[in-house]
């Protein structure tokens, strides 16, 4: 279809005609023409968000996209040989999270399939993604679908994914460059994306319910415990706390309620909706088979169900950490584009077996990235570090490679095995490398490369499979080119190497801030950061990195009243940069957001939630000068 065809029919569809096009397209080019006053000559070229919004838009969302990451990785991997690409809107239509591939990015991103691209109707015109945020439902917009002639090569389709109190939260989308002509090809992919919504939905529900009854529904006993249609959880007073989408169209069925009004839903007995009562529910456990676990809904019907008992909130269990609960890849980092750089890397590389040098100045989480690569590896042997400037000169041989009985005064009557050893099938890590003697790293190489350790005083080598990873705050290829390195087991270690930041320059420091509250809190007293206090924390240049900001909030979770840390519960180095204690609260706040912006007006008026007219009236008031 031409581009004057195109908008001829849309002009049609204004005109009240119908042109044969789906239902839920012609309510679209409706809603763009008439509530939107869009104009189909006129072109609309992908729209972007600037860096600052989408590291906005993504913090919002980092919760959702933690619990979704694996689903999301699942689904492209299925989808990816088909040329499509992956997004993950938030409910203002911004791409959050994207998956393609990088070699068609110039493309991908001037078609706006792209991190960052926003793709609401009223900016882009009907597109699988605003059309799904307007309706609530999976559909699929292909081609000349497109209120804009722009998007007409794309063809995209788009599932809904609703929060736990049936709320829209994000929308899953996936989308082709080019296509063939017929839209039923995509039938598919709304199935693909529609089955990898339910199982997001369900992950959210069983994160958000710990302490509450989950009930998982299917209409066959077969498909109960392996891919559950709906989900609801109920209270401990047998109301309704939460529920997958799936769960919302069960509960508004059998109670003949619109499942658009959530809120005649949650809160309600479990009572209105099902001919059982909350024991009965409770006890369709995996203790009988699922053809017996059979439940009647209020409509009549029948279903079948597995309960999944509530945590009980004791005193007596362990704290469970929030960053504990989440996957491997997860725990690396924020939602912000240098950390998704680097989770992706980590992603490909864990599983390759491939020898990897993680670069970094002391206290940036070496160790912490190289636990991670295992986990994600899937190796089932050990994880072994060994930090090679901690182990004096003479003994690291024999602590490496081992010993045989009597291999020197002083060693044990059965020798021992060494560090490498110990490794077998699992992963060995050489924390700060460049400080291993140059007599060691010639032997370190021939287990590396000929895949055995020969123990020290010992004249059999023994055959060992590792994986290994190193560590280095030294630029090891200038400690080749001045020769205090061996420039062969260089190359041998340096396969892929990974960077990590200083602390002062990682975008995702509020997410890590969060993290450490969350690890020096209890259950039973969580921390918070003062106002001031935050802002502090935030503009510090944290010369020990991570080390020290773990330091520093040990130390104020010692000191701090009831959970609150203050400015002057912070170590003495922060509250010396602090404004004078008895300043003006406003006027402290000021300051300190100031400092931790560097002295930029305009980032400060927007955390502050004011304009910089009022910000510049304040400061004058306070005789504060911007600060360099």
């Amino acid at each position: 279809m031409g581009f004057a065809d195109h908008i001829k029919e849309i002009e049609q569809v204004g005109r009240g005609s119908n042109t044969g096009r789906d239902a839920i397209v012609i309510e679209s080019w409706r809603r763009c023409l008439e509530t939107y006053q869009l104009d189909p000559a006129q072109a609309r070229e992908a729209v972007i968000v600037s860096q600052t919004r989408l590291r906005e838009h993504r913090q919002q969302a980092e919760d959702l996209v933690h619990i979704a990451r694996s689903g999301l990785e699942r689904l492209y991997r299925q989808v990816a040989e088909q040329n499509y690409v992956l997004l993950l809107s938030d409910r203002q239509g911004v791409t959050v999270e994207f998956l393609g591939d990088p070699s068609f990015n110039n493309n991908l991103r001037k078609a706006g399939l792209y991190l960052g691209s926003e793709w609401s109707e009223p900016r882009a015109g009907t597109c699988a993604v605003g059309a799904c945020l307007a309706t609530g439902e999976a559909l699929t917009i292909h081609q000349t679908d497109h209120f804009d002639n722009t998007h007409t090569p794309l063809s995209c389709t788009a599932a809904p994914i609703y929060d736990t109190q049936g709320t829209l939260a994000a929308v899953l989308d996936i989308s082709l460059l080019s296509s063939p002509i017929l839209k039923t090809s995509q039938n598919m992919a709304r199935h693909l994306v529609s089955s990898t919504v339910r199982r997001i939905e369900l992950a959210n529900l069983m994160a958000n319910s710990r302490h509450d009854l989950v009930l998982r529904f299917a209409g066959a006993p077969e498909f109960l415990d392996v891919d559950p249609e709906a989900a609801i959880s109920v209270d401990g007073a047998g109301r309704i706390s939460g529920m997958t989408h799936g769960g919302a169209r069960l509960l508004a069925t059998s109670s003949g309620i619109d499942w658009r009004s959530p809120e005649l839903l949650i809160g309600k007995p479990v009572t209105d909706f099902f001919q059982a009562g909350l024991d009965e529910l409770a006890s369709l456990t995996r203790a009988s088979l699922p053809q017996d676990r059979r439940i009647a809904v209020r409509d009549g019907s029948l279903l079948f169900a597995h309960a999944i008992e509530p945590q009980q909130r004791t005193a007596s269990l362990p704290l469970v950490h929030s960053s504990d609960r989440l996957p491997a890849i997860s725990r690396l980092g924020g939602i912000v584009p240098s950390i998704d750089i680097l989770r992706r890397k980590v992603t490909r590389l864990a599983p390759s077996r491939l020898p990897i040098l993680l670069q970094g100045e002391t206290g940036t989480g070496k160790e912490y990235l190289a636990r991670i690569i295992h986990e994600v590896s899937g190796l089932s042997g050990r994880f072994v570090a060994v930090n090679c400037a901690a182990i004096p000169e003479q003994l690291i041989e024999s602590e490496l490679f081992g010993y045989v009985p009597g291999a020197f005064t002083g060693a044990l009557a059965k020798g021992r095995k060494g560090l490498i050893e110990e490794a077998e099938g699992g992963t060995l890590l050489l924390d700060e490398i460049g400080d291993m003697p140059y007599a060691a790293q010639s032997r370190l190489l021939r287990v590396l490369a000929e895949g055995e350790v020969l123990p020290v005083g010992g004249s059999v080598a023994r055959k060992i499979d590792f994986r290994i990873l190193s560590a280095s705050h030294h630029a090891l290829a200038d400690m080749v080119s001045s020769g205090g390195f061996r420039e062969d087991l260089y190359y041998r270690l340096n396969t892929a190497v990974l960077s990590l930041p200083r602390l002062c320059e990682r975008e995702d420091l509020p997410w890590l801030l969060e993290r450490m509250l969350d690890k020096h809190g209890t259950r039973g007293r969580p921390l918070t950061l003062s106002g001031v206090a935050r802002t502090l924390l935030l503009a510090h240049r944290w010369p020990g990195n991570i080390r020290e900001l773990d330091n520093a909030i040990a130390f104020a979770a010692a000191l701090c009243d009831d959970g609150m840390i203050e400015v002057t519960d912070l170590p003495d180095q922060f509250i010396r940069s602090a404004p004078d204690r008895h300043e003006h609260g406003q006027e402290a706040e000021l300051r300190a957001v100031l400092m931790g912006c560097k002295g930029n007006v305009s980032e400060a008026a927007r955390r502050l939630g004011i304009d910089r007219t009022t910000l510049h009236r304040r400061m004058k008031r306070f005789g504060i000068d911007r600060p360099h």
